[in-house]
């Protein structure tokens, strides 16, 4: 790898941001598919491929919004307004990615390091898609929990929806973000005697 091309890749990572604001164009299938090859290529013990992908096709989005309404119903949530407002995320981007973790048991590959490869490989794919030019908002929040939405998505109860992912454009320029200094975060081990 030269240089150039590892300043690039570091580039990328250290301007990866939550973009609130999406508009269109979103990804053609040709630039999702080589963000799913990337997704996949994430750390993967015994090579389980724990992580699942659903596209939310465009013309689905209402009754998308219908089901998050529902999952939050089945969550105790009676506030209508904030049951109403869920209905309309799905049309907060132009695409929207479902990430699904399916565990699995397995002797070796403990249901922790799935969860962790399933978050290396929602990582590689906003990464990827970054690197095409395009943006990215990962949430999750409450409804992932619902028994009736894991349902829905054809999972159990034990996989997680580990986040939906929308994708689109940035609608405005963002920030840089701010220099991360590392002392806080980095040390190095110092047996005691």
């Amino acid at each position: 790898m030269t240089e150039s091309t590892i300043e690039i890749v570091h580039q990328n990572i250290h301007q990866r941001q939550s973009i609130g604001q999406l508009i269109a164009p979103a990804p053609n299938a040709e630039q999702l598919e080589m963000a799913f090859q990337a997704a996949l290529t994430a750390p993967d013990h015994h090579r389980l491929k724990p992580t699942e992908f659903v596209v939310i096709p465009d013309d689905k989005r209402e009754a998308f919004g219908e089901l998050l309404s529902q999952a939050l119903i089945d969550l105790g949530q009676t506030e209508a307004a904030q049951i109403e407002r869920v209905k309309h995320h799905p049309f907060r981007a132009p695409l929207l990615v479902l990430a699904l973790t399916r565990l699995k048991d397995h002797p070796k590959v403990p249901h922790f390091e799935q969860i962790l490869s399933s978050g290396a490989a929602i990582q590689n794919f906003l990464l990827s898609l970054q690197a095409q030019g395009f943006s990215t908002m990962w949430r999750s929040g409450a409804v992932v929990e619902s028994l009736y939405f894991k349902q829905a998505l054809g999972i159990s109860g034990d996989d997680l929806v580990s986040g939906i992912i929308y994708i689109g454009t940035a609608a405005k320029t963002i920030a840089p973000r701010a220099e991360i200094h590392t002392e806080a975060f980095v040390s190095q081990w110092n047996p005691s005697r």
